[in-house]
C-alpha cells in the first residue's frame, strides 16, 4: 500500500503559501528576491506555465509537499496546482476516462500505475529522466515503475512497513526485551496480555483503501515464514493466492489480530479494528492502552506534535522479527511520480521530483523517507526515518516492495483489501483467499 498513501485527510494550503503565491493549492510563482535561484538554473524558466498534481496526499503532508517545491516554483515560474484526494485510487481512473486527467499523478501502487501504462495514458519517461533514475535509485526500485522495458515513473517516496512502534517506557517499565524473533515477539504478547493490557492496537479504515494495512500483515509474515522466493511467486501469481502457504500466513496473522485476548488496545474487541482509521489507530501505544502497533516507518506523522521518536523517547521501533535474529527481510513500499502530459514545465517538474535536492528538502521538513541514492541519512527527522534510509541505501537488505500494489489493481487495491476487511471482522480464511484467487485477472 500506499504511502501512499493513504496518509491524511483534506488539502490545506498554508496562509504563506497563499500570500506569496497569490493562488490557494499553488505553489508558484512568486518573487525571485526572496529566494536563491542558483540550484533551480538547470531546470529552466517556464513563466507563465502551469503543471497540476493530483496525489492521495492531503492535510499535512500536502502542505509539506507545496513547501518543499515552493522555491523550485518560485525560481521557473511554473504555477504548481497541487489536489490532494482520499479516494484517489478509485477517481483517477474516473478522471481519466473523462478526459480529465491532471499533468501529473502520484501512484502508491505500481500495478495502478501499469494499467495506465498499459492503456496509452501516461508518458513514458524522457531520455534525461530515465538517466536521473538510473543515477538516483537501484535497478529494483526503477522497475517498480517500467512497464515492457519502458520507464513511466520516477519513485518519489518510499517506506519501510516492518516496523513495530511501542514504548520505550511500557517496555521498561516492565521489563521487557525488544523482541529478537517470532517466538519471543509471541511471548511478550502474552505476558503483556496477562497484565491486563490488551497487547496490540489496530486500524483498517482508510477510505476507498480500507483494507491496507491487514494486507502488510499478512505479506509480512508471508514474507517471514516462507522467504522472498515464495513471496515473489505470490506476488506474481505463478502460485495461486489461496496456496497453503498463505493461508498459513493468514491464520498466523489471525491468532494475532482476530484474537480478543491480543487485539484491539484501547479501543475494543479485536473485530473493531475495522471501524478505526489507520491514522488513530496507534496512538493508545502513548497512553499504555497497548503495547505495540505494526505500522510503516510513515506512521511517525501521525503521532501529536511534540511526540519524541527514538529509544529514549515516547515512542521507538523494532522491526517485525522473523524466525532466527538474523531473519528479518523489509518490507516496503513507495510512491511514484508519473505524468499524463509532456510539456517543457511538465518535464522540468518531473526532473526536479526524480532529485535528491527534493528529497532532501523534503526530509528537512518533517517526516519523510528516500529510497535515493545520493540522499544522506543523518538529515533524516527523527531515528526511526534514519533507520528506514539506512535499510533502503544498504544492499544487503532484502527487501520486497507491498505485494498488494504490485498486485493487479483489481486484486491489489481491489479483492485483496475488501477481503482483508471481511476477513478481520470475522470471515474464516479459505473463503476469503479462495475469493481473491477467483478474482485475478485471466493472462
Amino acid at each position: 500500500m500506499r504511502f501512499g498513501a493513504r496518509l491524511a485527510l483534506a488539502v490545506i494550503t498554508l496562509v504563506a503559501t497563499v500570500t506569496a503565491c497569490g493562488a490557494p493549492g499553488g505553489s508558484g510563482p512568486r518573487n525571485h528576491a526572496a529566494t536563491d535561484c542558483g540550484p533551480y538554473a538547470r531546470y529552466g524558466e517556464h513563466p507563465g506555465t502551469e503543471v497540476t498534481v493530483y496525489a492521495s496526499n492531503r492535510d499535512r503532508e500536502a502542505d509539506l509537499f507545496e513547501e518543499t517545491w515552493a522555491d523550485f516554483a518560485a525560481c521557473t515560474g511554473i504555477d504548481v496546482q497541487y489536489e490532494g484526494d482520499g479516494e484517489f485510487e478509485a477517481r483517477i481512473q474516473l478522471r481519466s476516462d473523462g478526459g480529465n486527467t491532471p499533468d501529473v499523478a502520484f501512484f502508491a501502487q505500481p500495478g495502478l500505475l501499469e494499467r495506465f501504462a498499459r492503456a496509452g495514458r501516461l508518458k513514458p519517461a524522457d531520455p534525461e529522466l530515465a538517466t536521473l533514475a538510473r543515477q538516483g535509485w537501484s535497478a529494483d526500485w526503477n522497475s517498480y515503475a517500467t512497464v515492457d522495458g519502458t520507464l513511466y515513473g520516477t519513485p518519489l517516496v518510499a517506506n519501510v512497513k516492518s516496523f513495530v512502534w511501542y514504548a520505550p517506557a511500557f517496555f521498561r517499565d516492565r521489563g521487557l526485551s525488544v523482541p529478537r524473533t517470532w517466538a519471543e515477539l509471541m511471548d511478550v504478547t502474552e505476558k503483556v496480555a496477562a497484565s491486563g493490557v490488551t497487547p496490540w492496537c489496530v486500524g483498517v479504515e482508510s477510505g476507498e483503501a480500507t483494507g491496507w494495512p491487514v494486507t502488510d500483515w499478512i505479506e509480512d509474515v508471508l514474507l517471514r515464514q516462507q522467504g522472498a522466493d515464495v513471496y515473489d511467486q505470490w506476488v506474481a501469481h505463478r502460485i495461486p493466492f489461496d496456496d497453503p502457504r498463505v493461508i498459513e500466513a493468514m491464520d498466523t496473522v489471525g491468532s494475532v489480530l482476530k484474537n480478543d485476548r491480543y487485539a484491539n488496545g484501547g479501543f475494543g474487541p479485536a473485530r473493531s479494528m475495522t471501524s478505526i482509521t489507520y491514522q488513530e489507530a496507534g496512538l493508545p501505544v502513548l497512553s499504555g492502552e497497548c503495547a505495540m502497533h505494526r505500522q510503516a516507518s510513515f506512521y511517525a506523522e501521525q503521532w501529536p506534535r511534540g511526540t519524541r521518536i527514538g529509544p529514549d523517547g515516547d515512542v521507538y521501533a523494532f522491526l517485525l522479527p522473523g524466525k532466527e535474529p538474523a531473519d528479518q527481510p523489509v518490507l516496503g513500499g513507495g510512491v511514484f511520480a508519473a505524468a499524463f502530459a509532456d510539456r517543457p514545465e511538465v518535464r522540468a517538474f518531473r526532473a526536479y521530483l526524480a532529485s535528491a535536492d527534493f528529497a532532501e528538502t523534503r526530509m528537512k521538513k518533517g517526516p519523510f523517507v528516500s529510497a535515493h541514492k545520493d540522499v544522506d541519512p543523518a538529515d533524516a527527522a527523527n531515528p526511526v526515518d534514519r533507520l528506514s534510509i539506512e535499510l533502503l541505501q544498504d544492499p544487503r537488505t532484502r527487501f520486497r516492495f507491498d505485494g498488494s500494489d504490485l498486485m493487479p489493481a483489481t486484486v491489489g487495491a481491489g479483492t485483496f483489501w475488501k477481503g482483508a476487511v471481511d476477513w478481520a471482522g470475522g470471515r474464516a480464511t479459505r473463503p476469503v483467499a479462495d475469493a481473491i484467487e477467483r478474482s485475478w485477472p485471466s493472462p
